[in-house]
């Protein structure tokens, strides 16, 4: 290369990454990423290639390979057809994570149905709007749910629900021990009531049909739906399509290169949820990754997978790593195997981040705790943290193919490197839109004067010069204090720096003349008791660490602080619990 032609690419160069210095992370071939136009079913087909009898699923030490993981698909996509379910549309798939529960979501797609996700804690009037607004007519429904939902489901248009249970899948001693523990008592249909079949006719009906079924799927279909409080708190279904779940895996792959075929990962985190479908169900089968399914938190069982099946990969939430570093059974448990343990669905502080580091390296870990940061609005995860981007404190780098811009939103101005505003993102992942809620959807999805289209996060943050991106805080969650803005995130930080705190949530709560005042719920670490030299060191800390205006008014010690149905601190319900007490 010429002198003149090497100084040229060099100015180029830099022109070309100074508005997005996070490209200088990525090889050229990972910037050049084609995202696949397939659908979400064939590009795991083909992904698998010929290697069908690698293990796809472990549940409770049942393995199955790619072999009957796709025979199994094949089956229940028939027994769909046989059941009047078409090309677009929606079946309601509301269980805990068990291999029916993936049969029937990569079922769907296969025949060019929509797949409704939901939560299986959601309340029956939760149920019922979800069934409502989507129009669905099919509900596979978990049988322990059956009791709880019974009332609601005539309300909507399914005809068929088909109940569920978790012991279809388990080893045949487990079976009988889950039936003669909790399956002898459940509440179920009388034998008379054909709104309802069991898991077994459902099969046999497909197994019986000598019909084969595959739709034309395109990368632009409706593949899904998600469901969310979204930016503004009010319940909404999250529309995916084919191409932008698919993207997730496409994105995922691209920053766990040392991943294997072979290996194996825990996935806790529930199906019902982008995190947990996208990058830890549809991910790691993409790979040719053992995925070992836990349908509910159990420590025990979550403990003997850690020491069995030695796993590479573990995606979780802070409370799980909390539970984990409790639990002495963890005191004697190699983690050396250990390539990816990664963080996401709440914000992890950065004294909680540097005791799981410490737990990881006492345990023989070579690694240290990764973080992403999404949005169910875009599947799961649009930044992510690798070796090199992994700073405390921060969220990594955006994805392969994602852009990032801080805008003022208020003007949504751009914002320089550096400076704090409101997150916002592009990309291949993002969200069709809300579900039958087009004046949300533009909330979200807002066109600038440009003309761009950006998902809108409702946070706040910054980007670095070098391109890492640091979550600061929900937008909403800001506090205004006599006319100052307050970060509760700030606060939360420097409290959890004390020795004998465990978690913290702070919100704003009404004062006489400052309108606003922060207000600090402290949970302590088991064993330690609240006490007024632990609070004077509390405030001490406070004062030392953060403005006069950014104090907490208030302390307030509990055992537990509440949690959403996903696991996050639910600071929305400590509001309305103090609500409560402002009416009183």
């Amino acid at each position: 290369m010429t002198p003149l032609k090497d100084l040229w690419t060099k100015l180029f160069k830099k022109k070309k990454n100074e508005d997005a210095p996070w490209l200088e992370y990525y090889s050229r071939e990972e910037r050049s990423i084609k995202f696949t136009n397939k659908s979400i079913y064939d590009y795991l087909v083909d992904e698998v290639g010929e290697d069908k009898d690698y293990i796809a699923l472990n549940y409770f030490g049942y393995r199955i390979s790619y072999n009957e993981f796709f025979a199994n698909i094949n089956v229940y996509a028939k027994a769909l057809r046989e059941y009047g379910v078409k090309d677009g549309d929606i079946v309601t798939i509301c269980m805990p994570n068990m291999p029916e529960a993936i049969y029937v979501f990569y079922a769907c797609n296969k025949i060019g149905a929509v797949a409704d996700m939901v939560h299986p804690l959601s309340s029956p009037d939760q149920l019922e709007h979800y069934l409502k607004d989507s129009k669905s007519r099919i509900l596979f429904l978990v049988d322990f749910d059956y009791e709880k939902m019974k009332d609601v489901i005539p309300n909507t248009l399914v005809y068929k629900t088909i109940l569920v249970s978790p012991k279809e899948s388990m080893p045949i001693g487990l079976s009988i021990g889950y039936t003669l523990t909790r399956s002898l008592t459940m509440k179920r249909p009388s034998l008379g009531d054909n709104d309802y079949m069991s898991w077994k006719d459902f099969y046999a009906t497909g197994l019986s049909s000598t019909n084969s079924y595959k739709a034309n799927v395109k990368k632009e279909d409706l593949a899904l739906i998600l469901h969310s409080g979204g930016t503004t708190g009010t319940p909404k279904g999250i529309m995916i399509s084919n191409y932008s779940f698919n993207a997730i895996a496409q994105q995922s792959a691209v920053n766990v290169i040392d991943v294997r075929p072979k290996d194996k990962i825990v996935t806790i985190l529930p199906i019902f949820h982008g995190f947990g479908l996208g990058v830890c169900v549809h991910t790691p089968l993409c790979l040719k990754v053992e995925t070992i399914l836990m349908p509910e938190y159990e420590a025990n069982r979550f403990y003997k997978i850690w020491k069995n099946d030695r796993p590479q990969v573990i995606l979780g939430v802070p409370t799980l790593w909390e539970g984990m570093m409790s639990n002495p059974k963890f005191d004697n448990v190699d983690m050396s195997q250990l390539k990816y343990i990664i963080s996401g669905g709440d914000h992890l502080t950065i004294p909680m981040e540097a005791r799981i580091n410490d737990f990881l390296h006492k345990h023989g870990a070579h690694v240290n705790i990764g973080k992403g940061y999404g949005m169910t609005e875009s599947v799961a995860a649009t930044c992510y943290t690798f070796p090199g981007t992994n700073e405390p404190g921060s969220i990594g780098i955006p994805m392969v193919g994602n852009t990032y811009q801080i805008f003022d939103p208020e003007t949504l101005e751009p914002l320089p490197l550096g400076e704090e505003g409101e997150i916002c993102v592009q990309g291949p992942t993002l969200m069709m839109g809300y579900l039958n809620n087009k004046e949300e959807t533009d909330k979200v999805l807002r066109k600038h004067k440009d003309g761009s289209i950006w998902l809108h996060s409702g946070d706040i943050g910054y980007i670095a010069p070098n391109g890492i991106v640091y979550y600061t805080q929900r937008l909403k969650r800001m506090i205004v204090v006599s006319g100052f803005n307050v970060y509760p995130s700030q606060i939360e930080e420097t409290i959890a720096e004390h020795k004998d705190v465990e978690k913290v949530c702070v919100i704003g709560i009404p004062h006489q003349y400052k309108m606003h005042v922060p207000k600090a719920f402290i949970v302590l670490k088991k064993g330690i008791e609240p006490s007024a030299k632990i609070k004077k060191e509390i405030i001490d800390i406070c004062k030392e660490k953060l403005s006069v205006y950014s104090l907490p008014k208030y302390y307030e010690f509990r055992e537990e602080l509440p949690k959403t149905l996903y696991g996050k601190v639910d600071y929305k319900e400590l509001e309305k619990q103090e609500e409560k007490k402002e009416k009183k």
